[in-house]
């Protein structure tokens, strides 16, 4: 296998880089301030170097010459220093700046050098920490300990903080059985950021696939590494975040720092030319090349062999089998089962984008699973007071109308994006005021109410409804069948304060604000989910549906719109849960 990127072996370093159509490709290597040109030598549609010593820890970038234009997918401009696509540490955050869009200006002292890494350990192939049916907890790396009390403040929104005995307590008390970290590798803020005096605080804006970003990582790749095994050492899975859909090099009007310096056929492109944006920032990228197929199998790759990762879930999923058009056969789902290093790994599908036929739910390969905005939607319309209840108890029992008798469904009330738990039963409409566009920005429709107060209130009737409200649609979640998943802080009542596309607003858990008896309420459900184990991965078939009162019910009280609840009894053979959801009540009751 062709190992691109740097590497040392035998007191010999050795450069490998993808650039077809550049007329020349230097590689530059930093010491203290001064920088080292070192022309590389073609070979076929890559680019070699080798020098003759061990150069790991040090800093380097590539310089590309050839053709600037544009509009034929041509942006060699030797003056732009660009990042390998195969780094896996950096020596800096990027920063978004105008002259990285400007051909012929100098950007070297703009963006990170990467790091030649010396030896990097394999972490011994295991099974999973977890498997489907159990509780996911969706967390942003720096938001989520960067308050936390018992956290050294040193530590605090990095990679290590999630290793710490407290973190780790927190968790457990949860019953967390894979945390989700939210993108950890290195991120550049949207153009339009910067002039607002706003930053991207989610990550969602990569720009090589498996560097780590050195603020959530100052300790690269040793840090993600030892924090995974102090989490296994607990029993908890990690499952991280890719974007491999999109970079943040744009549209045409975007800098020049990775791929589009050295290969932009990495990205799809129409017939005419312009680039294609199912993604809705500016680019996608092109799982249809198999050059950028390798890239990003080897970040998959990358993160299990050194890092001992259990899985990934994959923001804008059907974009990985896009070719243009969505595949369910596509190659990269063929080639990551083949693979014995991400064969049993957990795949988890955000199973749509903004392109044409974007919207993909159930539509992904047996072996995945799938985030089911379903659920979310027709749990809350339920609790809100316009959905039905036989609609209801098709998504606690597992959404077969979507994935068949085979439940592979990622249940949630809510994520990153989107409201909160708790702004969906305070809010009605959202209020992204702070983000700069006027509050255009966000989904428009969230399913939620507010209890007779837009926002915060004082009023005790209004709290209690929302209180009440809060644990109906959490026990929801815990009784439902399937994986389920719970956003960092909706345990205990985080608020954006309306805001549901939050990306730019630092807003860290406030771990000393926290509703601490929705949290112990939580961890009381949990604990009811976890003792039935592998029971709440598949809906048992064994059992009756009735009646508040208790009788069996009907197919026309199904069919009635004005159901008020239902309750599943399941049979003394089964492990399953038994359930009660009245509406009336505003109460779930789950019984083991």
């Amino acid at each position: 296998m062709t190992v691109h990127g740097a590497s040392v072996a035998g007191g010999v370093t050795r450069f490998r880089v993808r650039a077809p159509l550049a007329a020349q490709l230097w590689l530059c290597l930093f010491a203290g301030e001064g920088e080292q040109r070192i022309a590389m030598v073609r070979d076929g549609e890559d680019w070699l170097a080798e020098l003759p010593r061990d150069l790991a820890g040090s800093s380097y970038g590539y310089r590309a010459d050839g053709q600037w234009a544009p509009d034929q997918g041509r942006w060699f401009d030797p003056a732009k220093l660009v990042v390998d696509p195969y780094a896996v540490e950096l020596d800096r955050r990027f920063v978004q700046h105008p002259s990285l869009a400007q051909y012929g200006v100098e950007t070297a002292d703009i963006v990170p050098r990467a790091i030649v890494p010396g030896p990097l350990p394999e972490v011994p192939l295991e099974m999973p920490r977890f498997t489907p049916g159990g509780l996911i907890y969706e967390l942003p790396v720096a938001g989520f300990t960067a308050l936390h009390p018992d956290v050294p403040p040193a530590q605090r929104g990095t990679v290590a903080a999630l290793a710490h005995p407290a973190v780790i307590a927190h968790l457990q008390k949860l019953h967390v059985s894979a945390v989700e970290l939210m993108p950890i590798v290195a991120w550049i803020d949207e153009r339009h950021l910067p002039p607002l005096g706003l930053a991207n605080h989610w990550g969602y804006n990569p720009v090589a696939p498996m560097a780590l970003d050195p603020g959530l990582c100052p300790d690269g790749v040793a840090e993600l590494r030892d924090t995974v095994a102090a989490l296994h050492a607990a029993g908890i899975g990690v499952i991280l975040d890719l974007v491999l859909n999109h970079t943040g090099e744009s549209d045409v009007h975007g800098g020049v720092l990775c791929l589009r310096g050295l290969d932009d056929a990495a990205y799809a492109h129409a017939p005419d030319g312009s680039l294609i944006n199912d993604t809705g920032c500016g680019n996608t990228l092109d799982f249809a090349n198999p050059h950028f197929r390798q890239l990003a199998l080897a970040t998959m790759r990358h993160f299990v062999r050194h890092c001992g990762v259990d899985g990934f879930r994959f923001d804008l999923a059907p974009v990985l089998a896009r070719g243009p058009g969505f595949d369910p056969q596509a190659p990269i789902f063929g080639e990551i089962a083949a693979d014995p290093w991400l064969a049993d790994r957990v795949m988890i599908a955000e199973p749509w984008d903004i392109g044409p036929g974007g919207y993909r739910l159930g539509h992904f390969p047996s072996g995945w699973i799938e985030w089911n905005d379903r659920f979310r939607d027709d749990v809350r319309r339920f609790w809100r007071g316009d959905g039905p209840a036989n609609v209801l108890a098709t998504r606690i029992a597992g959404s077969s109308d979507i994935f068949g008798h085979d439940c592979r469904s990622v249940n949630f009330l809510a994520a990153h994006d989107g409201f909160t738990l708790a702004d969906t039963v305070a809010f009605e409409q959202r209020h992204n005021q702070a983000n700069g566009e006027d509050n255009r920005d966000g989904h428009g429709e969230n399913f939620s109410w507010n209890n007779g107060a837009e926002g915060p209130s004082s009023d005790p009737a209004v709290c209690a409804r929302r209180a009440q409200d809060l644990r109906a649609l959490l026990a929801t979640l815990f009784a439902s069948t399937g994986t389920i998943m719970l956003a960092a802080g909706d345990e205990c009542g985080r608020s954006q304060g309306g805001n549901n596309n939050a990306y730019c607003q630092s807003m860290p858990l406030d771990w000393q604000a926290r509703d601490r008896a929705l949290e112990a309420y939580v961890a009381d459900l949990a604990a009811r989910r976890a003792a039935l184990g592998a029971a709440m991965a598949q809906f048992s078939q064994d059992g009756r549906w009735l009646d508040l009162s208790g009788e069996p019910l009907t197919a026309g009280e199904w069919d009635d719109p004005a159901l008020p609840g239902f309750a599943f009894d399941p049979a003394k053979s089964s492990a399953a849960a038994g359930f009660t959801v009245d509406r009336a009540a505003r109460r779930v009751t789950i019984r083991i």
